[in-house]
């Protein structure tokens, strides 16, 4: 077993940059202390150390981070070793400017920032080989190493001749012949076609954006290319540490959470042997309520404990504010230890932060961090921090347990790609990642498990599988939709789905058969709102609101459950239900408020008996989650809101926290969270 499988502990702490304090040897032994002091145990260093390391070409300077390394190991603590690719030291972009990425309008940057690196650089592959080799020679068989963390937030996209060069090479390898290529871009369209493989030029705002396509494989070949290079940055850690766990950590977009844009996580998470990412909530903002921002966080943490069924880490958070919101509003008391615990109840096991210390100058000067500018122990993000650890320590037996869920949601890179480059529709209302997070709302004022999946995971398992907004959607993920139903599988779909195949090209003869024999109906438009314009469906007796996309169909061996109000499809499906072989399909064919999604999802729920059997009454303000091993299960109750809630439940169980019995009637405070313990034999 790896040292990972065998530490028994929650993990704690985060990101540490002793290579900004090294002149200030006061400043790294107050910080072990303050690490015992706060109950951290784990620590992520060196991911932007690379001018430290090697100050000169091949003048490498290590000993700094040997005393790190030992320091920390004799605390009891764990190093998460990253490499430093995130940022290359200045000598190297001077000498090698082939190393700074070229954007898509062909100039060459700057050195500067972070992430600015060619990936496909063989000068850059080089000197990111060299010094990971002689990290993984110094430090594979130190005691304290715990992880190797590749990187830092692999992101953004060169443009350069490199980069041309391998993307021709990655579009020859995938069609073989221009002949296919052309077909799939549909290359007649404004005399696009290629009559050499030598003429094609990644997408740019000077040239070419228009043949949908070609956008769609570049974004692909990012993503190829990223995890190229993520290989080969691993390949000697791999080789000479096979049983050093080795990560890169994820990220969200947007306020909303929203997966991360740009690459395709469902793919790179086939290369990872943990899933690690960093969460970054605007708490405390002025456009939603405490939960929904907390149901949103519980969307993503659940999409990455999907991704490789295990439990995942928290890479980064902050205790307190960050730096790069538009408002940096700092967490109220009490909601650090409960968004904290959030974590823990959708799978993860570890909070770790960004960043240890607050940096003394430059752009992150004022971002959160466990230690202030005071170097203090008693102000109250510190107190909260140890909080945490303390809590931690004492829930320490759930590590390793994981979440059971018998609801699925797709999420689909690619097909969010398409839609958002589809000129059709609406731009601004789009929003496939947060209609998704909208249909996810109600599991999760029901305290319902839910996993986020992609088209490529097996349905099997899920007694409902909810599909919205498949734009693009490929033959062989419409007959295993249909297999699935046929077997006895509840699906839901919506509007602006089957439009599209994987190469972006509108299927021909109506809308796709596969679908049709699912859902019972065939689609014929999709009427398109303007943001003032309003319509309803009637369903079960009740008006609920319609907005932003309405779907015209006609039945086939599908019932309408719900009709239009008005328009020229007045009175005609909006909502149905088909039965196909031994199982169900819906289709929701507008865009409604989450009360229709409340209405609809409570019946499809209680038809498939889906509930939490532990919540007798619950309150959706008040989230439970739970973690299971065989013979006990752990609920984590968590009160976002800020007033008083009450529930009930079936049992009675110890909270691990507080280490005191809990009856079945439950009051919390604002912001209170208990971790339950509950042996199943009982």
């Amino acid at each position: 077993m790896t040292r990972y499988e065998l530490e028994d502990r929650l993990l704690h702490g985060g990101d540490y940059n002793p290579d900004q304090w090294l002149d200030h040897p006061e400043i790294l032994e107050k910080d072990l202390e303050l690490m015992k002091k706060s109950k951290s145990n784990t620590f992520s260093i060196g991911m932007f150390a690379w001018s430290q390391l090697e100050p000169s070409e091949g003048h490498f300077e290590f000993e700094w981070l040997d005393k790190i390394m030992d320091d920390i190991y004799a605390i009891g603590g764990n190093v998460l070793l990253a490499t430093p690719s995130g940022a290359r030291p200045a000598w190297m972009s001077k000498k090698y400017p082939e190393v700074l990425r070229t954007n898509d309008k062909r100039e060459k940057m700057l050195h500067g920032g972070r992430h600015n690196h060619c990936f496909s650089s063989p000068v850059y592959r080089e000197k990111i080989a060299i010094i990971n080799r002689k990290l993984v020679e110094r430090y594979g068989n130190h005691p304290a190493l715990f992880m190797w963390h590749i990187s830092n937030e692999y992101s953004g996209e060169c443009h350069c001749n490199y980069c041309q060069a391998n993307f021709r090479e990655w579009l020859e390898n995938k069609y073989g012949s221009l002949k296919s290529l052309n077909d799939a871009w549909w290359g007649p369209f404004w005399s696009h076609a290629y009559s050499d493989w030598s003429e094609i030029e990644s997408p740019s705002q000077i040239g070419e954006t228009m043949v949908h396509g070609h956008n769609l494989d570049w974004k692909r070949f990012v993503t190829h290319q990223t995890i190229d290079f993520y290989k080969h940055e691993i390949k000697d850690l791999r080789q000479m540490t096979p049983n050093i766990p080795i990560t890169t950590n994820f990220m969200a977009d947007t306020h909303d959470l929203i997966p991360f844009q740009s690459l395709d996580y469902g793919k790179f998470s086939e290369y990872v042997d943990v899933i690690s990412w960093d969460c970054y909530p605007a708490w405390h903002n002025d456009w939603e309520t405490t939960a929904d921002l907390a149901s949103k966080v519980g969307f993503i943490n659940d999409q990455y404990r999907s991704m490789k069924q295990q439990p995942f880490l928290i890479m980064e958070s902050t205790p307190s504010g960050v730096n790069w919101h538009e408002v940096n509003k700092m967490k109220r008391p009490g909601m650090h230890l409960l968004s904290s615990m959030q974590f823990i109840a959708h799978g993860s096991d570890s909070n770790l932060y960004f960043q240890w210390r607050k940096s003394r100058g430059s752009s992150e000067k004022f971002h959160g961090a466990v230690v202030d500018h005071d170097n203090s122990e008693e102000n109250r993000v510190f107190q909260d921090v140890a909080q945490v650890g303390e809590a931690l320590e004492k829930i320490k037996e759930i590590k390793g347990s994981y979440k059971k869920a018998k609801v699925a949601i797709l999420y689909d890179w690619e097909n969010n790609w398409a839609l958002n480059d589809a000129q059709g529709f609406s731009n601004a209302s789009k929003r496939y990642p947060q209609t998704l997070q909208e249909h996810y709302r109600y599991f999760w004022d029901h305290d319902i498990a839910v996993e986020v999946v992609t088209s490529e995971a097996d349905l099997s398992k899920y007694d409902l599988v909810l599909a919205p907004m498949m734009y693009l959607i490929r033959e062989d993920v419409m007959e295993r939709f249909k297999k699935y139903v046929f077997e006895g599988g509840i699906l839901v779909s919506t509007y602006i789905t089957g439009y599209v195949n994987e190469n972006d090209l509108t299927y021909l003869g109506g809308w796709p058969k596969q679908l049709q024999e699912i859902f019972g109906v065939a689609v014929k438009e999709t009427d398109t709102l303007y943001p003032k314009n309003r319509n309803h469906i009637f369903f079960n007796d009740e008006k609920y609101e319609v907005k932003d996309y309405c779907t015209v169909m006609e039945l086939g061996s599908a019932k309408a459950i719900g009709t239009y109000e008005s328009d020229f499809y007045a009175e005609t499906p909006a909502v149905t239900k088909n039965h196909f072989g031994k199982g169900q399909a819906y289709f929701i064919g507008a865009r409604t408020s989450v009360d229709f999604l409340e209405a609809i999802y409570s019946g499809i729920a209680q038809e498939a008996n889906l509930t939490n059997p532990w919540v007798v009454r619950g309150d959706k303000e008040v989230s439970v989650q739970s973690r299971d091993f065989a013979e006990k299960s752990y609920h984590f109750v968590m009160n976002f809101s800020e007033t008083t809630k009450e529930i009930q439940v079936s049992d009675a169980s110890i909270d691990l926290i507080t280490n005191t019995e809990k009856e079945q009637h439950l009051q919390l405070r604002p912001y209170e969270v208990l971790l339950l313990k509950l042996n199943k034999n009982n």
